[in-house]
């Protein structure tokens, strides 16, 4: 999909498209940008559009597509064609969340990507957690008990 040509003559670089792709964020935990997330691969700008390289965080992820639109709304203002690809040319890990990302993911109910010993309740920081089940409601997360808090929540499974 492209987004409208409007203004071909203004001064738009990467940096510019980043900061608007801060504002795309991964439809099921709203509170972390796609940036944050690390999905964000490649980006190259040049008079004829916006290149955007997207890295997927799981093999079959429903809002790849959800995620294109949004990046294309994102940066319409841009007045540039957009172009978004998904590669796999560079795999996506979960190292890639920024530290910001993880502090959002905490905010949010969402335990950080960890090894099963280490994850830690996002509620009272507890190390006292006891997984419910390694297949959570999407393949990138398990359930999880808290035993002080006594508070169930979904942790990031580390890639």
């Amino acid at each position: 999909m492209i987004a409208p040509l409007a203004d071909a003559t203004r001064r738009i670089d990467a940096a510019a498209v980043r900061d608007a792709l801060r504002s795309v964020h991964d439809p099921e935990i709203p509170t972390v940008s796609i940036v944050d997330l690390g999905m964000v691969e490649d980006i190259v700008v040049s008079n004829d559009g916006i290149n955007v390289e997207l890295l997927p965080t799981f093999v079959g992820c429903p809002a790849q597509q959800m995620i294109r639109e949004s990046v294309i709304d994102a940066l319409a203002p841009l007045g540039r064609p957009v172009r978004v690809e998904f590669t796999w040319r560079v795999p996506w890990t979960s190292d890639r969340i920024s530290n910001l990302g993880r502090e959002r993911l905490a905010q949010s109910g969402f335990a950080p990507p960890a090894e099963p010993a280490d994850v830690r309740c996002p509620y009272c920081a507890s190390a006292r957690v006891a997984m419910d089940s390694a297949f959570g409601p999407t393949q990138c997360r398990s359930l999880y008990y808290c035993r002080d808090c006594r508070q169930p929540f979904e942790a990031f499974k580390p890639v």
